[in-house]
């Protein structure tokens, strides 16, 4: 939400025709709250964590399920909610196209002193560790996923669970993956273009979001932004990519280094989007696209 509403601001003209496209936005992004959830079961609910109850929202569609997806907004892991598009709409998506049992974690989110690494991993996880005890995990394959600083926490929860459990997840859903610190240099060719994006993830924001999560910018953990962590034994994964992003060489690098230790590994590249597309309603046929490749991944 936070983005769309920096990239509808910094689209020149008049401070009044400024205020106009914001509100419009926030009008949009507002009226997808109430995202048609016809068919599914919603319920918001919350799982034990080690810092306390974890809120999350479920959700279930109609008749059998074929399988169950842990899902986490994005944010920069200090912003978003259950509400949002990306988190909501998603979320609600997945459980109608998959046919699965999705459950959207509401991660506590990093203020850069109270709540820092691992606290976020640590939510995720205690979700997932909820999600692999139930019925709905054995129905199918189980999956974990989510988007930018969510596809992170994503990561780290399955590196968790291969190491400790309680059980691998079966698939990882990405979309437009925040993987790495440093953030790898987009490739030349894209710089003419992407110097006419209005909103960019600069040096300056970038190493405040990890100084916010983390606490500092040098010694990162491994599993904070997991691209630097072992990622052999993780499962099968699709990876949306945002052709207009400053945070595409994550994802691009991220598909490299899984492929590189056998993981099996498929990406979309979004043509036209930025980063946070989904966090605008599935009505673009790329938008459409992202969703759809995300939930064949739970079967394969």
């Amino acid at each position: 939400m936070f983005r769309g509403a920096a990239d509808a601001a910094a689209g020149g003209g008049t401070d009044a025709e400024r205020d106009a496209r914001v509100q419009r936005f926030m009008d949009e992004y507002r009226a997808l709250r109430g995202w048609d959830t016809a068919g599914l079961d919603v319920e918001d609910t919350a799982v034990p964590g080690p810092h306390g109850p974890v809120p999350v929202r479920t959700y279930r569609p109609a008749g059998d399920l074929a399988g169950a997806i842990l899902w986490a907004h994005g944010g920069g892991f200090g912003h978003g909610d259950l509400d949002m598009p990306e988190g909501h709409v998603v979320a609600a998506e997945l459980a109608r196209r998959a046919r699965a049992f999705v459950v959207s974690v509401d991660y506590r989110l990093a203020d850069g002193e109270t709540v820092r690494y691992p606290v976020p991993v640590d939510d995720v996880h205690a979700a997932w560790t909820w999600l692999a005890a139930r019925d709905e995990a054995a129905a199918g394959p189980a999956a974990v996923g989510g988007a930018s600083a969510g596809a992170a926490l994503a990561i780290a929860t399955a590196l968790r669970a291969r190491d400790t459990g309680p059980r691998p997840a079966d698939a990882m859903l990405l979309a437009y993956p925040f993987a790495h610190y440093p953030n790898p240099a987009l490739d030349w060719s894209l710089y003419p273009e992407m110097a006419e994006i209005p909103a960019r993830f600069d040096t300056a924001s970038v190493e405040g979001m990890v100084r916010n999560y983390v606490g500092r910018i040098s010694d990162v953990p491994a599993d904070a932004l997991p691209g630097a962590a072992r990622l052999d034994g993780l499962p099968r994964t699709r990876i949306v990519v945002s052709e207009y992003d400053d945070l595409r060489a994550s994802a691009e690098l991220l598909e490299r280094q899984l492929a590189g230790v056998g993981v099996p590994v498929a990406s979309y590249l979004a043509a036209g989007m930025v980063h946070g597309h989904l966090n605008h309603p599935p009505r673009l046929p790329a938008i459409e696209e992202s969703i759809a490749f995300l939930a064949k991944g739970l079967a394969g």
